[in-house]
């Protein structure tokens, strides 16, 4: 089997009204899904999402006539691409749907099959006072959910922990509560000042108190000892590495045990199978494979994949924050956006491949 064709085809929907994220100054009126279709002389068809693949068009003859289950080989070409311009990783997750399908298989029984089902926190995003996000944790609550996410504006940090005191007095020990700092990465065009070490430590200690699961990219993602720092002297869970751009960020977190979670995005960071390694290694260290997922329901399913087939968890975020953030907008170019059962879990999809449908119009 070889790959004839790779074709990259853009969706966009209108937000009515936009969507305002905590880590975004600009608010978000439309979003766009680009999809990787890989075809095949065979017609067996992959297709994957996540990033915007702006560009890729000039390397499309690195991968044209190989075999497209020589995953190995493509993630490595795909890796001297993202030296040189950018992250291509959706082509990777759009092969390994090729895969699956081709064997007859679910993409995750391929990395491994460790669980069927993974409990998901709702990773909320929507710029909200104390007293609106703790009336949203409680409808959260109640549609299953046990976890949920809460992004702290690093300009605006009081009201952010005040946020998560009116969660933690509304729902008590019923729910886990993530905050995430937004310190790792930072929009287009932002250039304002990350919070130092001292101030983060300041909002650490507070976060401990109000017993959180764990403080997300609190520092600049170079600052590896920082992060290290942070853990070992606040007693505090820390998660970070969402948008490494090299393995070696990751390696170097690792190497400083400086995370006590990981959580590079399969489609965003490093591809699926070098999420799968590193997602095994930290495993055995004890520590936590819980990857970014906040693309749409496409890159959320790449992401279901390797986390459930290395056994990962405790968690897989799900990017919902209602009305504003839905599934039916996170996932438009999908026949069905993703939904947790009753009890709050994602279930793998049994058939072949990513499993997931688009819409009858053809592509």
């Amino acid at each position: 089997m070889k790959i004839t064709r790779i074709r990259i085809e853009r969706r966009e929907i209108e937000l009515d009204p936009p969507f305002l994220a905590a880590w975004d100054p600009n608010p978000r009126r439309s979003f766009e899904a680009t999809l990787v279709v890989v075809e095949t002389d065979e017609g067996v068809t992959g297709i994957g999402s996540g990033d915007t693949m702006d560009g890729f068009e000039r390397y499309e003859d690195l991968f044209v006539g190989y075999d497209p289950l020589e995953i190995e080989r493509h993630a490595a070409v795909l890796e001297t691409i993202a030296f040189h311009a950018g992250r291509y990783w959706p082509l990777e997750a759009a092969l390994w749907d090729l895969a699956g399908k081709a064997e007859g298989k679910p993409v995750a029984q391929l990395l491994g099959g460790g669980k069927d089902r993974v409990p998901a926190y709702a990773s909320t995003g929507d710029r909200r006072g104390p007293d609106e996000r703790a009336e949203s944790a409680l409808a959260l609550r109640e549609e299953g959910f046990k976890a949920l996410k809460i992004r702290i504006d690093r300009t605006h940090v009081d009201t952010g922990v005040a946020a998560v005191t009116a969660v933690r007095e509304a729902v008590g020990n019923t729910m886990g509560i993530m905050v995430d700092l937004n310190q790792g990465w930072r929009m287009p065009g932002d250039l304002s000042p990350a919070l130092d070490r001292d101030a983060v430590r300041a909002v650490a200690e507070r976060l401990r108190d109000l017993d959180v699961v764990w403080f997300e990219e609190p520092l600049p993602r170079e600052d590896v000892e920082g992060y290290a720092a942070l853990r070992a002297e606040v007693g505090i869970r820390v998660a970070g590495g969402e948008m490494a751009r090299t393995t070696a960020e990751l390696e170097a977190f690792e190497a400083a045990d400086a995370l006590d979670v990981y959580q590079p995005d399969a489609v965003l960071s490093v591809g699926l199978l070098r999420a799968r390694e590193i997602a095994l290694r930290v495993l055995q260290k004890g520590r936590w494979f819980t990857p970014h997922t906040w693309t749409n329901g496409i890159g959320l399913l790449a992401n279901l994949h390797v986390t459930a087939g290395v056994g990962g968890g405790p968690y897989i975020e799900f990017p919902y924050d209602p009305p504003a953030w839905t599934p039916e907008r996170r996932d438009f170019m999908l026949a069905e956006p993703l939904r947790v059962d009753a009890d709050g879990c994602l279930t793998v999809p049994v058939s072949p491949g990513l499993g997931f449908e688009l819409p009858d119009a053809p592509l």
